[in-house]
């Protein structure tokens, strides 16, 4: 049977992940141009440090990872019988693969609380795994680009990452791209005036679905959770929420009048709306959503969320503030916010849009043919040196036709070769040869060296 791989993974060609590293490395250099630290967390965790932190839909989403050896022997018969998966896996599975970077952040910051001089910047750039259904797009595997700031509640935070947002997409060329801003605070106000307090995770998941399924979708799948018609009533208008940044906020403050909470987010959202106008973003948009919710219930203020224009896919970046996440794990007033970039998706936009700059693949810049031992150790000798002056350099392993050699040569796009036969070991030279031009230069060692360094 021919081998494959599970749904909702890939392989990558060199050309892939050159182009892959590129994206990597873009991110790498904005997040520490704003004074971030990496770190890196283990790619599974105990199960009790991710369940019950992304709502009941993620937790749905985790993949478990079985206890190792027998891991039925200690399970009792009359669990098995009832088939209960969900108290079964209890039994069975005690780790789980990272569903996210921002939980396992939390976990890595109260248990090295000691170690570290807050308020904490930092990045992460590492795979996670959810066990979602394939699609363009989204996979059950892929990378997350992580930068978060805990121990501040400074609304310069949110500024700043929307600054980010926009370095790193116009540095990647993708000038075309909208910065979604909302703040959850906003949404518990709405819940609040339209007396839907009690369900506002129903409400706000509902909501968040609004580009997908549009208003009578959301309208259904509210009343199926129990939302009055008038509560719906008065949600209509957000169904249609147009202006500029400034006419919504007006808007909002007319509508949440009454809530206390309502009132905070919007202050908030406007306060970084204001001064991202003043600072000016050198090629995106930054645009208040007021449907924009996001399905993670530990955001607690503001909340992001990135589209590239004219691409039909998800979202390329999301994030927003988190009060307590610590407080999960026994550290409690600790504010947070951050902000995360999809590769996978970006990948697929720069792709699409033709932006990927030409990615130069790793090749060996001098390739020395084999014509037989002797030849073959002679020239080992010589790139043993031209290594050590950090020229990169290749053997041809074989001592084949020449002809299949030059074609390797041509293929790898390596731009000289050098020809090592009798006469050049006899007199201790080289022949290096130009693979654009042809022309051929007899050389000594050193000589060679400072050809290929120039």
């Amino acid at each position: 049977m021919k081998p494959s791989i599970p749904k909702g993974t890939r392989d990558f060609s060199p050309v892939e992940v050159a182009k892959r590293k590129y994206i990597f490395n873009t991110i790498q250099k904005v997040f520490e141009t704003y004074a971030f630290q990496p770190i890196e967390t283990p790619s599974f965790e105990n199960s009790s440090t991710l369940m019950g932190k992304y709502g009941e839909e993620g937790d749905r989403l985790i993949f478990k990872i079985l206890n190792s050896g027998d891991y039925l022997s200690k399970v009792d018969d009359n669990l098995l019988q009832g088939k209960n998966s969900l108290k079964v896996t209890g039994k069975i599975s005690e780790k789980a693969l990272r569903y996210d970077l921002t939980v396992p952040f939390a976990r890595y910051v109260v248990q090295h609380q000691n170690d570290i001089v807050f308020p904490f910047k930092r990045y992460q750039m590492q795979p996670v795994w959810r066990a979602d259904r394939p699609q363009k797009g989204r996979f059950r595997e892929f990378y997350q680009c992580d930068a978060d700031v805990v121990g501040s509640k400074s609304l310069w935070q949110e500024v700043e990452f929307v600054q980010l947002y926009d370095n790193v997409f116009t540095e990647l060329g993708l000038n075309e791209t909208v910065i979604k801003i909302n703040n959850r605070k906003i949404l518990s106000g709405i819940a609040e005036i339209i007396g839907a307090k009690d369900k506002l995770i129903d409400f706000t998941v509902a909501l968040d679905k609004l580009d997908k399924i549009g208003a009578e979708g959301v309208t259904k799948e509210m009343m199926a959770k129990g939302i009055s018609e008038i509560a719906l009533e008065k949600v209509k208008p957000l169904f249609d929420f147009t202006g500029t940044n400034q006419e919504k906020i007006d808007k909002l403050k007319l509508m949440l009048a009454n809530s206390e909470e309502g009132m905070q987010g919007v202050e908030e959202l406007e306060f970084v709306a204001q001064k991202i106008e003043k600072l000016g973003l050198q090629t995106s948009e930054l645009e208040i959503d007021v449907t924009l919710a996001r399905g993670l219930n530990y955001y607690t203020g503001a909340i992001f969320e990135v589209k590239a224009k004219n691409v039909k896919l998800g979202s390329i970046g999301g994030g927003g503030r988190y009060d307590d996440l610590t407080g999960i794990f026994g550290l409690k007033n600790i504010s947070g916010i951050g902000i995360s970039f999809g590769l996978d998706r970006i990948y697929l936009v720069l792709e699409e849009l033709g932006l990927f700059k030409q990615v130069e693949l790793p090749k060996p810049e001098v390739m020395f043919v084999n014509f037989g031992e002797e030849e073959a150790f002679y020239c080992l000798q010589a790139i043993k040196k031209l290594r050590e002056n950090g020229i990169k350099s290749e053997l041809f392993p074989d001592a084949t036709k020449l002809k299949k050699q030059m074609n390797y040569a041509n293929k790898r796009e390596i731009p000289f070769v050098v020809l090592v036969g009798e006469k050049e070991v006899n007199e201790n030279i080289f022949t290096l040869k130009s693979m654009e031009s042809g022309k051929q230069t007899e050389c000594n060692i050193d000589d060679l060296i400072r050809l290929l360094t120039i």
